[in-house]
């Protein structure tokens, strides 16, 4: 029956599904107590299958899934304002997810893409969930900006039909973001969250701050093309860190893939050219060649 439940979520008209969060959001606040805190989050990179993997880590029977939301609250990126117990009163409650899992310490996550390049995001997240664990994704940083700009196209907030004009656009677009959101943490960033093609596709400053804000030992980086390439033996590393009993699904989907032309080659060598300094300091932070590279 608890398998049905997320099926049955996505399948029920928008109306009631917005009733039913509504009435779990209210009990949630005010239970936060009772709650389980996240064992570990997936922080992203956009587009970089983080749905493909929250969906797989939703499946292990060794993880409770919160009933409230799809993949993630994005607390710590746009409702930190909300407070903690709104954060919290999304999550199983502990008693129940002990009985069904028999386990005295039941794990629980969430997934934001946004939670990486955020600037204010890692350090809310060391301060809060001081034991938590952070999972980020990198991809080919050229088919990841692409990717987003194709999504971000097709849900109407990209209104340039052309992907190369959308990434000369970009610096004048995020122009003095960054320093807003940090200046006012209540304010929300269209540009940044949007339209930030290359600027997401830079890894290495990213996975820095994560790093530095959380240390090291929880912080494990995910090669997404190698994941996709070799699913069972990467979803094997990855539950091994996270200390969970190793799960193998029947089958691993790619989900959330949007299909569409190719980039023409010229574009694509360009822009790889672009990224190749980005890339040689991510092979210097993660001690490996992503697969792109090789």
């Amino acid at each position: 029956m608890t398998a049905l439940l997320p099926r049955l979520r996505r399948s029920a008209p928008a109306p009631m599904r917005a009733a039913g969060q509504k009435m779990v959001r209210s009990v949630g606040r005010l239970t936060p107590a009772v709650r389980l805190l996240p064992t570990f989050l997936v922080v992203g990179a956009q587009r970089a299958g983080t749905t493909t993997l929250h969906r797989l880590l939703s499946g292990h029977p060794a993880i409770i899934s919160p009933p409230l939301f799809h993949k993630g609250t994005n607390f710590f990126d746009l409702w930190y304002d909300r407070g903690w117990s709104w954060y919290r009163g999304h999550f199983p409650v502990r008693s129940l997810a002990r009985a069904r899992t028999h386990s005295a310490e039941p794990v629980t996550f969430e997934s934001s893409g946004y939670y990486m390049f955020h600037p204010l995001a890692a350090g809310r997240i060391a301060r809060d969930l001081p034991e938590t664990r952070l999972v980020a994704l990198v991809r080919d940083p050229v088919e990841r900006a692409y990717s987003a700009y194709r999504h971000e196209f097709a849900r109407g907030f990209e209104t340039e039909a052309d992907f190369g004009r959308a990434l000369e656009l970009e610096d004048e677009r995020l122009l003095g973001e960054e320093h807003r959101i940090r200046e006012d943490p209540a304010y929300q960033s269209f540009g940044h969250r949007h339209h930030a093609y290359a600027r997401r596709s830079l890894y290495t400053p990213q996975l820095r701050r994560l790093r530095d804000a959380v240390s090291p030992d929880r912080l494990f980086t995910l090669d997404a093309d190698a994941f996709f390439a070799e699913p069972e033996k990467q979803f094997v590393r990855l539950q091994e860190w996270l200390g969970l009993p190793v799960w193998i699904p029947e089958v691993f989907p790619k989900l959330n893939a949007r299909p569409g032309r190719p980039l023409p080659t010229d574009l694509r060598q360009r822009l790889m050219n672009g990224f190749e300094a980005a890339d040689q300091e991510l092979v210097e932070f993660l001690g490996d060649v992503p697969s792109w590279r090789r």
